[in-house]
């Protein structure tokens, strides 16, 4: 039987990305997202609960992460959990440390002086490393991979290179 490990999450950074880089230079980016539910309890009464999500990228997601998100930013990342087994250096006891590894980020909202929403595909899950979509005028956030693609530049493809999946 197959199985499926997935995470879909919308959420708000809490701290800008700590970004690392490896000795072969490979960026590592590290961010931290709050997903909040909200519901009334039974006496009518509006209630809220936090959760906190690591999410780790690499790669040139990594170094798009830590270039253009900021604390409260808001993004859409889809991933996987992974659980991580670690010697505390104190006590040697083991540890465990579960996280998300990103695979895929996009930026929910506008920025400053205008633009949409920028979808970055990592290149672990076969996208080109570039981005699709951008600001209507096609300015986008600058070339991740030296390929731009804004909405109405060249080889934009209009909505036919849209996922049937798009999760709105």
């Amino acid at each position: 039987m197959a199985s499926v490990n997935k995470v879909i999450l919308v959420g708000n950074l809490g701290r800008d990305p700590e970004v690392r880089y490896m000795p072969d230079g490979s960026a590592i980016a590290n961010i931290s997202v709050a997903t909040t539910d909200s519901w009334k309890d039974k006496s009518g009464v509006k209630q809220e609960k936090t959760e906190w999500h690591r999410v780790s990228f690499f790669g040139k997601t990594a170094e798009i992460a830590g270039q253009y998100l900021k604390k409260g930013s808001q993004v859409y990342l889809e991933g996987r959990i992974q659980t991580r087994k670690w010697q505390d250096k104190e006590t040697g006891q083991d540890r465990f440390s579960t996280e998300i590894v990103g695979d895929r980020m996009q930026m929910l909202g506008g920025r400053a002086g205008g633009g949409g929403d920028v979808d970055f595909p990592s290149q672990d899950s076969g996208g080109e490393g570039g981005f699709s979509g951008g600001s209507p005028s096609g300015g986008g956030f600058g070339a991740a991979s030296g390929k731009q693609s804004g909405k109405g530049g060249a080889n934009a493809g209009g909505f036919d290179n849209f996922p049937d999946d798009v999760p709105f």
